[in-house]
């Protein structure tokens, strides 16, 4: 409202305020991930980007012929498609962790597939479909005994529980804003100081270049290196503020009471005999999300059922298109919960659900 000019480039007031504000945001966010240094942010436009600012910089100049990346069939597509892109480019090899029996990442399966030949691990921390909490410290620390890099896809905990990327010692990870109360368009990238240091940029442009001639440039040193054009300041801010909203709360406060609430969806789901909830049972730990199916009615003709009664539910392949066919399921719904959600709003869930099968099940008989 008060500071809308560009950052880093004029001396006078008001883009001295905006450039505190957006490298307030950055020191933030790096507080909240437990960072070691502010530097190590890269502010994004999303999660996708910042997975392929890895990719197309990192992985085109460190993977060869050959080299092995392990993913796991529960990725999301933006942790799939930039290392499809990038193996064709360079000829490396995609390997993929499946599930356990209980529908979580196979460590032990992980063990066997981690090589000399493996580059790089990129996991999803919190499965966006099947709620499970991955081991993302022990994923680390088997990938670095083989000398491969490790990124983590967070946008399912960063925004959910307490997390501390020194201490899981993921060489990158990335989370998207939107997730955690802050604006659409916004995103970002941590990696390690000197890994970052040691890659080249992902774009041209204006703020990412020291000196630039005719013939040449040299880059500005991090973050600002990655962060060509003018970025998106008011969303960092934005980000910023969203981060002080859920850090006043406390993320282990949310945790806690998602923990509770996640409990109860799960057991209420589990009541309705025609429910098939995919991911692991409750008692292994589960995050506050619920995929499921309904026997034969359609997850998008629940969707619009429920809509209709005022809750939201996602339907379709939630950009896992590969679980799902690994499950055998064309499409699942999926309940979500956030820490403002409360039992009442499950209940009426849960009530509406169970219509919504019954009204299915007397057209369909």
């Amino acid at each position: 409202t008060q500071d809308n000019s560009n950052v880093h480039r004029g001396v006078h007031t008001l883009s001295g305020r905006a450039t505190d504000a957006y490298e307030g945001a950055r020191v933030k966010v790096a507080n909240f991930v437990q960072a070691a240094s502010h530097q190590e942010i890269v502010f994004t436009r999303n999660a996708s980007e910042a997975i392929n600012l890895v990719a197309y910089s990192w992985g085109l100049a460190n993977l060869q012929q050959g080299d092995e990346v392990i993913l796991s069939v529960m990725e999301h597509h933006s942790n799939l498609v930039p290392w499809q892109i990038i193996a064709q480019k360079t000829g490396a090899v995609l390997k993929f962790v499946e599930l356990t029996p209980e529908e979580s990442f196979d460590l032990e399966q992980y063990k066997g597939l981690v090589s000399d030949r493996t580059k790089l691990v990129s996991v999803v921390h919190v499965s966006n479909t099947l709620g499970c909490i991955n081991p993302v410290t022990e994923i680390c620390q088997i990938a670095h005994k083989y000398g491969a890099k490790v990124l983590i896809d967070a946008c399912q905990s960063v925004p959910h529980l307490p997390l501390n990327v020194r201490e899981i010692d993921c060489d990158w990870l990335v989370a998207s804003g939107h997730k955690m109360c802050a604006p659409t368009g916004i995103g970002f990238l941590y990696g390690k100081l000197d890994l970052l240091r040691s890659m080249p940029p992902f774009l041209g442009g204006g703020e990412m270049i020291a000196d630039v001639f005719l013939e040449r440039s040299t880059y500005a040193d991090l973050p600002h290196k990655f962060e060509a054009g003018t970025p998106a300041i008011a969303e960092a801010v934005g980000l910023g503020a969203a981060i002080d909203y859920l850090s006043n709360i406390g993320m282990e406060r949310i945790h806690d009471y998602e923990t509770e609430l996640s409990t109860y969806l799960y057991q209420k789901l589990q009541e309705i005999p025609q429910v098939r909830v995919y991911g692991p049972n409750i008692t292994q730990g589960r995050a506050a999300l619920a995929a499921f199916t309904a026997g034969d009615v359609h997850p998008h003709d629940l969707s619009t059922i429920l809509d209709q009664a005022g809750i939201a539910i996602r339907a379709g392949h939630h950009c896992t298109q590969p679980l799902h066919r690994y499950l055998k399921a064309q499409s699942t719904a999926r309940a979500s919960l956030y820490f403002y959600n409360t039992r009442e709003e499950i209940d009426v869930f849960i009530a509406a659900l169970r219509e919504a099968i019954d009204f299915f099940g007397s057209i369909f008989g």
